[in-house]
This record gives C-alpha cells, structure tokens and sequence, in this order.
C-alpha cells in the first residue's frame, strides 16, 4: 500500500514538472495577466517585484533605494478626483520603499515613479513603453479572463513596418500597417489611417493601444468588417517647438496626399476611392484628422475625432449645405473623465448638433485623456461603426 501511494506520488509529480508554471513578467507568452505573481520570482535582473497585482485587484509597487530620501507613484489609475495623486511609498528597514493601492478595476494603465523629485520608469518592471517622451511603464491589472484588448485565442493579424523617404521631410520616415487575418493580397480592403497623439509615435496604437488585438477579436467576434489599419508617425516638428500647430497641420496634410496615401495604394490592393478611406486619431492626431478629412473631402468620406476638437471656422467645409451627403461617418468621443460643459468635444458637438451636421457622439469608459478611454471607444464605437454605409 505505501509502495502504491510512492507510486501515485512520483507520477503525480513527474506530470507537474512538465506542466509550464509561469511566474511574474515571464515573457513567455503574450498574457493577459503579465503581472499577477504567480510563484514569487523577481523578474530577472531586478531587484524587487514591482510592480505586483494581487487576486483582489490590489497592486503593490516598490523600489529598492536605501540611500532615496522620498519616492512616490503616479499615474492612470488616478482620475476624477485623484487625477493628479502622487501616492506616497514608504521605506521598511531593508531599503524598500512601497505602497500597496486598490482594489484597481481591471486595464492596463500607465505610471511613472518619482525618485527625489524626479520622475522616472519602475526599474523593476520589465513592461516598460517609450514615444516622443520619457519612458514611463505600463500596469495590467487583469479581470477572470482576457479583455477585449488582449490576446485571445483567436486568428490574428499581421503589423508590418515600413521605411521610407518623404520630400515633405526630407528625410526617413516610418509607418505601421496592421494586415487583418486570412489577409488576401488579390482581395480590396478598406483603409482606416489612425494617429497617435502629441508626444506618441506610431507603436503607442500596438504597444498599449493594443489595437492590433482589438481588432483581431472584433473580427473574431463578428463585430467589425475586415480592415487594413495604417499608423503612420504625425510628429511632424518638434512636438516643443513654438510654431507646432501653426507648422504640423498643412504638413500632415501634405505627408498624407504627398506620401502616405499613395505608398499604401501602391503597396497595398485597397479601395481607392473616398468612400474606403477613414482617416481618425486621438488627442492631437483627433485635431489632425478633423482638419485633413475634412479639407480633403474627395479623399475620405469617414472621419474619427477622439478626444479632441478644431472649431468649425477651422474646418469651413461644415457649414456647406450638402455636407451630410458628403460624410458617411463622423465620430466624436471621449473619456467619461475628460468631458465637461467647456471640453473641446463638448464644445464641437454642441456646434454641430446646431449645423445639423449628421454625427455620432459618445462619451463613456472610466478613461480620461488615455489609453484607457481610447481603446473602449474603438472597440465599443468606432470600430464596429466604421464602414456601415458599404455593408
């Protein structure tokens, strides 16, 4: 009998080991839970675990510093009435400063430390995004299961990306095109050209805009008609520069009718006529897409405004009398955190419900000007919106 239970044990062991066990920001697949601690191993090359989100949606954050004098943690998880919050860590007996914050409803947000005033990444934390900006570092605080903006077990798309030369420039550029699954080089797709906004370059829509998984579950899902999605980089001068709006708007414009548009109709088989292009962005790249769709009405008939807004007298083309005939989708939406009576797309939405100019609005997510916000309004709104004149 005892020989019998040996047995039972070693087998059930033997099977254990060959089973993965995954730990905290493994790297080994592409999860949705990156960084619940699972067995309590410090991801290689740090330090501490920072930062470590508990079963109950709290999150832990810490910073190996004997010799820092304050440290505090700040970020998207901070709204409405926290926006703005530093939380304050505090420093135990071996150095470690940390503070433990939540629950957290589940997303991915973004945070930054400050280090003796100075505001930095979590050196700890292996999940780490860049753009025309400081590093700063990104938390998954997971749900049961994968969100509408995970991964999922689903067919995916392709993101390529493209060099270039631009005469508007005068120099190298680069683009990101997301191909749908089952991509059909003889088959003519739509084409949505998406921008980021200031300070983002083109990997903020895929590194956490995570629009390439978006989209692969919408169309999973039945949700959203198969699309290529390009993003290209509407940094344009420098984001600091004094003359930026005044400069950036005529030579998006340019970039776009000059270079983009027909680099991707030259290498992709798409539809080539207004009617299958949409041209959207967020923040700045909202502003940037308002003043190009609709200087460029022969180009694209379906335009994006997210979390942003040019007045009318900026875009003339809204008071023409047959502009609801020239439009088959105008979207404006925000982050339920970032909208008031005086926000510009309040304000936008006000001016076109007195035009009569035909538009969806929606304001909803617990985003304010973030990721966060965004990425629901793509997958709620936009996405699935988009095209519905061509089904």
């Amino acid at each position: 009998m005892k020989r019998n239970v040996l047995f039972v044990l070693f087998a059930l062991w033997a099977f254990l080991m060959t089973m993965p066990v995954y730990s905290q920001q493994d790297h080994v697949n592409v999860d949705w839970d990156p960084q619940r601690n699972k067995e309590g191993i410090t991801p290689f090359s740090a330090r501490v675990i920072s930062p470590e989100v508990n079963d109950d949606h709290t999150v832990t954050f810490r910073l190996f510093g004997p010799d820092v004098t304050s440290v505090s943690v700040s970020g998207g998880m901070f709204v409405g009435d926290e926006a703005g919050r530093r939380a304050e860590m505090i420093k135990d007996e071996r150095g470690i400063w940390s503070v433990t914050l939540g629950p957290l409803d589940s997303n991915i947000y973004l945070y930054w430390f400050q280090v003796n005033g100075v505001n930095m990444a979590d050196p700890n934390n292996t999940y780490t995004g860049h753009a025309a900006m400081p590093a700063f570092s990104m938390l998954w605080v997971h749900a049961d299961g994968p969100a509408f903006y995970d991964a999922k077990n689903v067919p995916h798309g392709a993101v390529t990306t493209h060099y270039y030369y631009s005469d508007v420039t005068k120099g190298e550029r680069y683009m990101l095109v997301y191909t749908p699954p089952g991509y059909d080089s003889s088959k003519k797709y739509p084409v949505l050209y998406l921008m980021g906004g200031s300070g983002d370059l083109p990997e903020t829509w895929t590194m956490h805009g995570q629009v390439n998984f978006i989209m692969d579950n919408l169309l999973a899902e039945g949700k959203a008609e198969p699309m290529i999605i390009v993003i290209p980089n509407n940094q344009m001068v420098h984001r600091s520069h004094p003359r930026h709006t005044e400069l950036s708007f005529p030579l998006i414009e340019r970039e776009y009718k000059e270079v983009i548009i027909p680099f991707v109709e030259n290498n992709y088989n798409v539809v080539q006529d207004r009617h299958g292009r949409a041209i959207s962005g967020l923040s700045m790249g909202g502003r940037h897409a308002q003043y190009v769709g609709l200087r460029n009405l022969d180009l694209f008939a379906n335009i994006g405004i997210l979390s942003a807004a040019i007045s009318v007298d900026e875009t003339p083309a809204l008071r023409l009398p047959n502009i609801n005939s020239m439009l088959d989708y105008l979207f404006l939406g925000a982050g339920t955190y970032e909208t008031s009576p005086t926000a510009r797309h309040e304000v936008l939405h006000k001016e076109l419900e007195k035009l009569g100019v035909n538009h969806e609005y929606y304001v909803g997510s617990r985003g304010a000007h973030d990721l966060i916000a965004w990425r629901h309004l793509l997958y709620y709104r936009f996405l699935p919106n988009l095209w519905s004149e061509r089904q």
